[in-house]
């Protein structure tokens, strides 16, 4: 795999058991790329390593005054210095080209178990740390799967050198060969405190992006309370117990790079020493000495990559951990699509509820809890949260379907939907059916507003469509982000629309043009509303009402203000008191409470009977002036 070839078609499955073995997994899944820079690092190490051996060679040479093994000398050390380069380049290029594949990898094996989950990923694991996970923590994959290659290549080189200083000079070789290991391994006492601190140092910065993202988001809700100040104080605080935590580690691994570069020096007096003890006995000569002195030298370079190496492990141990965490969440139902890719149509059923949303009809749905009505809602579109029945759309489970599938069929919008930063049309580009287009569907949902807005305040922009949005459209009000996220379902055109109070931020005659728009445009469709909205719930074909977890009441919304008392302190926000004070024939009696209380009068619940009519003869006139 090369970078111009990126995306991977396929990523492939991961092993997400823990972090360790989805490193493993990594290099195995790039194990061509890794011996590619193997032999590349071979290459680059060993010519580096003969270098000491031609200096030795010509040194000896000029001492003993022989032309031939000098010019030699001259061309072995030609020879090194060419397969340096092309080591040290095209070990570079392999390194960089495995690590930028192994942390695209990874991103879209996030990227795709996002889409996976849905909103339900968020509810699991906290916004800061999804990208905390996707961001820094990549990086820090991708360095240890770069330099596992190259610290192979490092290792094998000393060993191959240790053994070649053996043979070439046993004296002094065998104080080299016994010297490296324990430099390699001096370190090793050190790493599991600074692997700590390094834990403890990516902790904190995840809180702290986590508490960021939480502040950008709200900051419009912060500042109208006065609050930015005591979150950006919070914000202070994480930050600098991320950097003391930095310092922490820092100075840990500025202690093992001290020993790093210590004890190569003190190996090195100990070899000069003993070689000049030996040189003076004339048991080595001049060369030998120079040969096994560079040697010694030469070989710190590659005992660098030990440090690297725990290093990039460190790092990318608790970063693996963390991204194995998230990719090992799985949708509470799923059958991995054990049924053909076919859209299926019906009516829309929920075994756990009971609700029922016949096909081709608008139906409103009355939660007493607006939690029940958001997570109904995602029920509904297969994205359920916990253990449970499958909803069934024409009687075929949606869990049963292909992911894709199920997700053209029934499309949730959410309460608080998010605009992505573009023109209006990159928004409005979304798979459709073709049946809608956008200026049918931004009529629909009322957007005349906001494209003046829009086109206001974006330079240059003569047609709204090419007006921009900024991210999560932060510039425009709740109530046009609303409108511009309807328009946006509308256009998908599916099988089944399945709205969470789409409505709540707009004014009441917006409302009304919004609700006759929809039940028009989707005419023939199945549309699902969860409201409390009395001008959505009369222009609904049918209203249900849940109470608890369960469908307590169907019928019209009219019907259901005189008969139902639950269901009349939901859409009229009366409370329970005053329903049963009113004591009309749908008091006590509809509350399951036994005969009515003598003492309450009769003509009292009619008069609130008559209130509740007055109030939707008030709507029908605010819809009759809109």
């Amino acid at each position: 795999m090369q970078i111009q070839d990126l995306p991977y078609p396929d990523p492939g499955v991961p092993d997400a058991r823990s972090g360790p073995r989805f490193l493993w997994w990594l290099f195995r899944n790039q194990l061509s790329g890794q011996l590619t820079s193997l032999a590349w690092g071979l290459l680059h190490f060993a010519s580096v390593a003969s270098l000491p051996f031609c200096v030795g060679v010509a040194v000896q040479a000029a001492v003993d005054r022989s032309g031939g093994r000098l010019a030699l000398a001259g061309g072995l050390m030609a020879l090194a210095c060419a397969g340096n380069a092309v080591g040290d380049t095209f070990l570079h290029r392999a390194a960089v080209t495995n690590w930028i594949t192994a942390a695209a990898r990874v991103q879209q094996l996030l990227a795709r178990k996002a889409a996976t989950l849905g909103s339900a990923l968020t509810r699991r694991v906290a916004a800061g740390e999804v990208v905390a996970v996707s961001t820094g923590d990549v990086e820090k994959i991708g360095w240890f799967v770069e330099a596992l290659s190259r610290f192979t290549a490092a290792a094998v080189t000393i060993v191959l050198v240790c053994v070649g200083l053996v043979l070439y000079q046993p004296a002094l070789g065998v104080v080299v060969a016994v010297g490296l290991p324990v430099l390699a391994i001096a370190v090793l006492p050190l790493l599991p405190r600074a692997t700590r601190r390094a834990d403890v140092q990516r902790e904190k910065a995840g809180r702290a992006t986590e508490l960021a993202s939480d502040t950008v988001a709200g900051l419009r809700v912060l500042r109208g309370i006065g609050g930015e100040e005591l979150f950006l104080d919070r914000y202070r605080r994480a930050s600098q117990e991320v950097r003391h935590a930095a310092v922490r580690s820092a100075r840990m691994w500025s202690l093992i790079a001290a020993i790093q570069v210590l004890l190569p020096g003190l190996l090195l007096i100990t070899v000069v020493c003993y070689g000049v003890h030996l040189a003076r006995q004339g048991r080595i000569g001049v060369g030998e000495l120079v040969t096994v002195y560079s040697s010694v030298m030469v070989l710190t370079y590659p005992l660098r990559h030990f440090e690297e190496i725990a290093m990039a492990y460190s790092f990318s141990r608790p970063s693996a951990k963390r991204a194995a965490g998230v990719l090992s969440l799985e949708r509470a139902t799923d059958t991995a699509g054990s049924r053909a890719a076919e859209t299926p149509a019906g009516d829309l059923y929920d075994p756990a509820t009971g609700l029922l949303a016949p096909a081709g009809r608008l139906t409103a749905v009355v939660c007493g809890d607006p939690d029940a009505a958001g997570r109904l809602a995602e029920r509904l579109g297969g994205h359920a949260t916990q253990q449970g029945t499958s909803v069934l759309l024409g009687g075929v489970p949606l869990d049963e379907l292909p992911l894709d599938c199920a997700r053209s069929a029934v499309l949730v919008q959410d309460k608080d939907p998010v605009l992505l930063s573009g023109t209006l049309r990159e928004l409005l580009d979304v798979p459709a059916s073709g049946a809608v287009g956008p200026h049918e569907a931004l009529d629909a949902a009322q957007c005349g507003d906001v494209l003046a807005a829009l086109v206001q305040g974006s330079l240059g922009a003569e047609d709204p469509m090419d007006a921009r949005i900024t991210e999560r459209g932060r510039s425009l009000s709740g109530g046009q982000r609303q409108r511009l996220a309807l328009a946006r379902s509308l256009i998908t055109d599916p099988e089944v629309l399945v709205l969470d109070e789409p409505t709540s931020a707009v004014d009441s005659h917006t409302e009304a043009r919004i609700a006759e728009g929809v039940r028009a445009l989707r005419e023939g469709r199945t549309t699902v509303v969860f409201t409390s909205s009395p001008l959505l719930l009369d222009r609904a074909d049918r209203v249900v009402f849940l109470h608890g977890d369960t469908v307590a009441a169907v019928g019209g919304h009219r019907e259901l203000v005189r008969t139902e008392p639950r269901y009349r302190t939901v859409v009229t926000r009366e409370t329970e008191e005053e329903v049963l004070a009113a004591g009309a024939p749908y008091g006590d009696r509809a509350l399951g409470k036994g005969p009515l209380d003598e003492g309450a009068p009769e003509r009292d619940g009619v008069l609130r009977e008559n209130d509740v009519l007055d109030r939707l003869e008030e709507l029908e006139e605010i819809e009759e002036t809109a």
